[in-house]
């Protein structure tokens, strides 16, 4: 389901490179200086010396750390700092990248960093290809994990005359989690039970 939140992304989405962008969600989220944002990223990893530098353009590549530290003091997804996503048929401007960049729109390199199957980029490589369908597997398996816990819970508030329905809507749950349980380990990945 598709939750909206308030979030202006006109600035943010319109300008180039990286440290624009980090600039202008700052300012959009209320830090009024790169001082007060490196006060709010936790455990000191990110300073004000390396926000300042990455704002000004000094600084053109960041580490992952630093990314992910920036991105969750600003409320939002790396993609959304790394390229533009407010115009998603823009070039990719991240500096350093190799050749298979080159042609990539900001719609395409999001959906090829967030790993959606179905999104804007589409991979010609059949091994990337398997990585995505597992990885949109888990997903479901994920939301569908969910979707029981929320139904059993339902259902054991209920009394027993109104749950037939239900209890054929968990059965039906129930499998689709066992088919992709055995699918992705089967595949190699170490789910917990």
């Amino acid at each position: 389901m598709f939750r909206a939140y308030p979030v202006k992304m006109a600035d943010s989405g319109d300008t180039n490179g990286i440290g624009q962008r980090v600039k202008a969600l700052r300012r959009e989220r209320g830090f009024k200086s790169p001082r007060d944002l490196a006060a709010a990223i936790p455990g000191g990893n990110v300073t004000m010396a390396v926000l300042e530098n990455l704002e000004s353009g000094r600084k053109a590549d960041v580490s992952v750390s630093h990314l992910l530290n920036i991105a969750r003091a600003l409320h939002v997804p790396p993609s959304y700092l790394l390229a533009s996503v407010a115009t998603p048929d823009a070039s990719l401007d991240l500096p350093n990248l190799g050749d298979d960049f080159a042609d990539m729109t900001a719609g395409e390199f999001d959906a090829w960093f967030s790993g959606t199957l179905g999104g804007d980029y589409r991979s010609t490589d059949p091994s990337e290809r398997v990585s995505l369908m597992q990885l949109q597997a888990y997903r479901t398996l994920s939301r569908l994990t969910r979707e029981l816990v929320r139904l059993s819970a339902i259902q054991d508030s209920r009394p027993d005359a109104e749950q037939p329905s239900e209890d054929s809507r968990l059965s039906a749950l129930q499998a689709e989690i066992a088919e992709l349980t055995d699918y992705l380990k089967n595949a190699g990945w170490t789910l917990s039970s």
